[in-house]
């Protein structure tokens, strides 16, 4: 075998190539063959989704102590009117950029310029510091603190003390190593007489920085004199830092622009051709994984060309202060950037100054202080919570037209096809799905729905049905629940409550009264409760209502049930079985991964227990339905566990009538108003939870039901053109999302039920819990259900 193809064998096996290697396949291998292999990686990497963030940019000083031959940045003490930045001058360029929407506050600056200039120092005693870096911890911390911006700061080659002060005061830091060359240091080279600039010092300033967790931008500049070779050596520099301490979030390809006033003006520029190859073997050093960057405004007209070179990132792009490091190009409009960015088949997405798998990770990377903003900015994928949708609110889902699928460039429509006819697809490729954007995003909610279609149909059913939450008080200190009270209750909206067994039985009669087929009981885990509470409850619905379908009690009750009568679940289910219960809901799984539980429910019911209990209740002869509450802490890899254990579930049991994605309503939940989460699913990430379940679970569980509660009636159509054909109950009394600060009502009923349905040209049909026929439902039978309690009546037992 020829060097390069077999190198290329080795990096499609994930392996590390050596200098050598790398070395070997740079000079042998044409650039079109290195650019393929490089977008192979990039798409397995990134898939379709292309970076930038929106960020305001702070000039803190333009001194510096170097004299970089080919830099228009820095400038001499009188060109400028201060040596500094102002206090007011940094927060009133940060007030724009918050303005504008930016999330980024990027401060530049040159490097220690106190050691140089008695104008730095005299404005540094005024301004009561000592150093650069203490002003600059200063007005960083003040810009977050005031205007909540992510400072990503460029102070230069800092020791181990500095590092470790602007950790405090910033989510991310970068210092471009440019080149590991020393000889362009020398006399005559583009570095003479900058002494920051020496290869050593930068690479030192990045161990530092590895060996204190802080995640680091670098890169390298090309066109100021060093070889092809030499900048494959310097990537291998960055690399073997990253190795070590897995720091590097990001590699910089950046192109040397001669610029006038320099040395090097007459100096040639780097070619497309240089540049592309530059990023091809910054891509296959560093593999599928790493961000790799070219920024936009240096290549005007030919990003596509980028793109297929292996990038997947174009950095920061203010929208409101110019690139003072490359004043003479100007960034692009981000209309623009999203226009030619889609021209090459990619999708623009929105970053943080932390790019998204350190995002993702932020308690490991960022200080302490950061970490809440982080969580609240960020989607399941790291990268910038899109819009102003969340569940459980008013807001109106993003419009967005549906376009023509596109698959070609990626293995997306394979996937799709074997998630259709077989063999079932795996962890890895789920997680693929759900990160579809764009024409992705169609081609996966477009073959959900056509699949929906063939399996039940277009009629979209629901059932007639009432809650009843007989009790609020909880043991359990679920962190994503705001309906149980417990000892936090007084900081949670509303009282604790409990319901007698003679209000339960008035709301069923009631529910019958209002044409309802069924009634949903579920409540808190009470201290006082017991398996007899439970089976009383029962027997209390059913004697007074004897044709009702009782849908009834989570696992985490059924499970408590038992173990204070000493019975093992089978016993005890049958017994809720003998007294009337006909179905349990499949609620308490929020995400059936241990990892997961332990921060949202750690004193609740493990994984394999849940499993357990429900796979015991199918057993029994008692159906379930299936749920996953999602968008708080977990990610995507996460929700794809969490699909192929309940695929797995019913490939076993068959006991499983519908699937239930419950977006996260995180306005009272308790891990929000600490900090600890997400703010809920994006609108794209709850719609393609519908369609993703309808293609992993398919043909096993034929129904996907959507929540009208968490997704509005809006979003709730949305998801039935993307997958789901059910609504699921009318409700007449939702309290759990309401307590959670959820808006969309308390019931929908048959009339909104048929509105839905008809706004994406489809009928309505009501069910049975059990997806059968039921007699038709009409406005004659329907009434007013009251909230209100009925008094005690010390005839009733109560052992609340």
């Amino acid at each position: 075998m020829m060097p390069g193809p077999m190198l290329f064998a080795m990096l499609e096996r994930g392996e590390c190539l050596t200098l050598r290697q790398l070395t070997e396949l740079g000079e042998t291998v044409p650039l079109g063959e290195l650019m393929q292999l490089a977008e192979r990686q990039t798409l397995e990497g990134f898939g379709r989704a292309v970076s930038y963030s929106r960020k305001v940019f702070i000039p803190l000083t333009q001194l510096c102590r170097d004299v970089c031959h080919y830099c228009t940045f820095a400038k001499a003490p009188r060109q400028l009117q201060a040596a500094y930045l102002s206090p007011e001058q940094v927060l009133d360029l940060a007030k724009m950029g918050a303005a504008a929407d930016c999330r980024e506050a990027l401060f530049t600056l040159g490097d220690k310029p106190e050691l140089r200039y008695q104008s730095a120092r005299d404005m540094l005693l005024r301004l009561r510091f000592n150093t650069t870096i203490e002003y600059l911890e200063a007005v960083a911390r003040r810009v977050f603190m005031e205007h909540d911006l992510l400072p990503h700061l460029n102070p230069g080659v800092m020791d181990r003390e500095q590092l470790a002060r602007l950790r405090g005061v910033s989510v991310s830091m970068g210092i471009m190593l440019e080149s590991s060359a020393e000889r362009l240091c020398a006399r005559g080279g583009p570095h003479y007489g900058s002494p920051d600039k020496a290869p050593a010092l930068r690479l030192e300033t990045l161990r530092l920085a590895g060996e204190l967790g802080i995640p680091f931008t670098s890169g390298i500049l090309i066109g100021i004199g060093e070889t092809r070779a030499e900048r494959i050596e310097s990537l291998v520099a960055l690399r073997d830092l990253h190795q070590r301490h897995g720091h590097l979030q990001e590699v910089i390809v950046q192109n040397f622009r001669a610029k006038l006033g320099t040395k090097m003006a007459g100096a040639a520029e780097p070619s497309l051709e240089e540049l592309q190859w530059s990023i091809a073997m910054a891509r296959l050093t560093f593999g599928p994984s790493m961000s790799i960057q070219a920024p936009p405004n240096l290549q005007r007209g030919a990003l596509g060309e980028l793109i297929s070179a292996g990038i997947n990132d174009w950095g920061g792009v203010s929208p409101v202060t110019a690139d003072h490091v490359n004043p003479e190009a100007p960034w692009p409009h981000i209309a623009v950037l999203t226009e030619e960015t889609s021209r090459a088949g990619r999708v623009l997405v929105e970053r943080l100054a932390l790019v998204p798998r350190y995002a993702r990770e932020s308690a490991r990377w960022v200080d302490s202080a950061f970490v809440p903003a982080l969580l609240r900015s960020i989607d399941a994928d790291g990268y910038r919570h899109e819009g102003s949708w969340y569940a459980g609110a008013a807001g109106s889902p993003p419009v967005r037209a549906r376009a023509a699928a596109r698959t070609d460039t990626t293995d997306l429509g394979a996937l799709i096809e074997r998630a259709i006819h077989g063999p079932q697809l795996d962890e890895r490729e789920i997680v693929r799905l759900f990160a579809a954007r764009g024409p992705d995003f169609d081609s996966v909610t477009a073959a959900a729905d056509s699949l929906r279609r063939q399996t039940v149909g277009d009629d979209v059913t629901y059932v007639v049905n009432r809650n009843i939450n007989y009790t609020n008080v909880c043991v359990y200190h679920c962190g994503f629940c705001a309906f149980s009270k417990g000892r936090s209750a007084k900081s949670l909206r509303g009282p604790g409550y409990n319901l007698d067994f003679e209000e339960i039985a008035g709301r069923a009669i009631e529910a019958e009264k209002a044409g309802a087929t069924e009634v949903c009981l579920q409540g808190g885990i009470h201290p006082s409760f017991t398996g007899a509470t439970y089976l009383n409850i029962v027997a209390a619905v059913k004697a007074a209502v004897p044709a009702m379908h009782v849908h009834a009690f989570s696992p985490l009750e059924v499970r408590h049930g038992a173990s204070t009568l000493g019975l093992p679940l089978r016993d005890y289910l049958e017994r809720l079985k003998g007294a009337g219960l006909s179905t349990l809901p499949g609620t308490a799984a929020e995400i059936l991964d241990d990892e997961i539980r332990a921060v949202i429910c750690p004193d609740k019911l493990r994984t394999a227990e849940w499993l357990e209990l429900i796979a015991t209740a199918h057993q029994v002869g008692l159906n379930t339905t299936a749920t996953i509450m999602f968008g708080h802490v977990e990610q995507p890899v996460h929700w794809a566990r969490h699909l192929l254990r309940i695929r797995r579930l019913q490939a076993e049991t068959g006991g499983i009538t519908e699937f239930v994605p419950l977006p996260y309503v995180h306005m009272e939940a308790p891990l929000w108003r600490q900090g600890r989460s997400r703010r809920g699913p994006t609108f794209r990430e709850a719609v393609l939870m519908h369609a993703i379940a309808r293609l992993v679970l398919h043909p096993i569980i034929p129904n996907i039901q959507t929540s009208w509660v968490k997704m509005g009636a809006e979003g709730a159509a949305r998801c039935l053109d993307a997958g789901a054909n059910d609504l699921g109950g009318t409700l007449m009394n939702e309290s759990i999302t309401r307590a959670a600060g959820g808006v969309n009502g308390q019931n929908f009923d048959a009339e909104r039920m048929t509105a839905a349905a008809a706004s994406i040209g489809r009928p309505a049909r009501q069910r049975s819990t059990l997806y059968g026929p039921v007699r038709p439902f009409t406005r004659k039978t329907q009434c007013c259900v009251s909230d209100t309690r009925r008094r005690p009546n010390s005839s009733v037992p109560r052992n609340f």
